[in-house]
């Protein structure tokens, strides 16, 4: 009998935002899969490290950072068969996802290739999104609110009609795109209306504050910028 697949999200970054399901499957998986740059140390692991067991067998699997929509075909295909193998000899797998395995997750790329053959099961996250929220204190969407999200990579005329058009942009993933995406919120008259996160629920990594104050600061990948243009408006009642 083939083991079960699960795609498992792990939250943003700690380790008491991991779901009870997450955790039950995790420690009892005896094959772990999980994400990592080229080089350098597994996010998504580093999240669950402290439960992890010396006898669980661990693939990692090495996905250069690109902009393609699907990037790195023959690693996925790769990583698929070693997981297949497992599966096929009937051991589960936990594929680790930081935030949500179907929310910006690699782990979408493993599912097109391995559910039409194994059972495969997906396990919710929570987001970095909603989790960025949290820390800043700023509801998302309230009533008949238009809530959209934007990788930064977009390009500028993108960025500026997906804002235009919601009433809350989740700008994510900005990295080396944050000072261009900073100056077309500025040359929309936005900068008052939005903040910035980064690393959100990491232990002494974690920041935020108004757009505005941002500064010189270096933004990291993991961050994002939340636009809301109907917060002003809200507080007054006038939706015009």
């Amino acid at each position: 009998m083939n083991g079960t697949l699960y795609g498992v999200g792990v939250g943003p970054g700690a380790p008491d935002l991991i779901t009870l399901r997450a955790f039950r499957i995790i420690t009892g998986a005896p094959v772990i899969a999980w994400p990592a740059p080229d080089v350098g140390d597994s996010f998504a692991r580093s999240i669950v490290a402290a439960s992890l067991r010396p006898d669980q067998i661990e693939i990692a699997i090495r996905i250069p950072m690109r902009t393609e929509r699907y990037p790195a075909a023959d690693i996925y295909d790769q990583a698929a068969e070693e997981i297949a193998a497992h599966l096929e000899e009937g051991r589960d797998v936990a594929v680790l996802c930081e935030g949500d395995p179907f929310f910006y997750g690699s782990f979408m790329y493993l599912h097109e290739r391995l559910a039409p053959r194994f059972d495969c099961q997906i396990v919710p996250g929570v987001s970095s999104v909603m989790a960025a929220a949290g820390a800043l204190g700023l509801p998302l969407a309230s009533r008949n609110d238009v809530l959209t999200i934007v990788p930064g990579p977009s390009d500028d005329g993108n960025l500026r009609q997906q804002i235009a058009a919601a009433d809350v942009t989740v700008i994510m993933k900005l990295g080396r795109h944050a000072d261009r995406v900073r100056a077309l919120i500025a040359d929309m008259g936005l900068t008052g209306h939005s903040h910035y996160a980064e690393r959100v629920t990491i232990e002494g990594a974690a920041f935020t504050c108004p757009l505005s104050d941002l500064g010189d600061r270096p933004v990291p990948y993991f961050s994002m910028i939340i636009v809301q243009r109907s917060t002003q408006l809200a507080a007054t009642g006038d939706r015009s």
